[in-house]
């Protein structure tokens, strides 16, 4: 009995120490921003449910500012397609609202917060059309492009990298 106890003693003081000297380490992405100075990142945002999508638009403003963190200055755009359309609108249907009230609330704030930092967001203009949505109701701080696609085409063709948010 008294060896099973100095074995487990053993086992929890050297998880303990291992896990005070990670602690020790900084948790960065040094070896992927290397000597990178800007980073250039075009988000395709293609979500159908709207927590879904206000959480990935929280993620996003905390990778710009870790980027930041890094030493790295973001350059980021979000283009809005799809089914995520929808709940960027001051004038959603009714079945939008009433299923997603409280979060899209959370979603036209968190719309602002990524324009503060300098963020441009994308609006399109097919999919407002596809979901009947008045393109005179988009939040404030969209910009309505003619077709996304060709958004993502023509930032990737000037060195954006596509991130994908599905």
């Amino acid at each position: 009995m008294k060896k099973l106890f100095q074995t487990t003693l053993l086992i929890l003081t050297l998880a303990l120490a291992s896990s005070l000297s990670y602690a020790d380490s900084p948790i960065n992405d040094r070896a992927a921003l290397a000597d990178l100075k800007v980073g250039k990142g075009v988000f395709l945002i293609d979500i159908a449910d709207a927590k879904k999508m206000n959480f990935y638009l929280e993620v996003i403003q905390g990778t710009f500012k870790g980027m930041q963190a890094q030493g790295v200055t973001p350059d980021f755009v979000l283009v809005y397609i799809g089914p995520s359309v929808p709940y960027l609108s001051s004038s959603p249907s009714a079945k939008i609202a009433d299923k997603n009230s409280a979060v899209l609330m959370e979603i036209e704030s968190n719309v602002e917060k990524l324009a503060a930092l300098g963020i441009k967001q994308e609006v399109c203009a097919v999919a407002t059309e596809v979901f009947g949505i008045d393109n005179s109701t988009l939040f404030a701080d969209l910009n309505l492009v003619g077709d996304g696609f060709i958004s993502l085409i023509g930032y990737q063709a000037q060195g954006y990298h596509l991130v994908p948010v599905f």
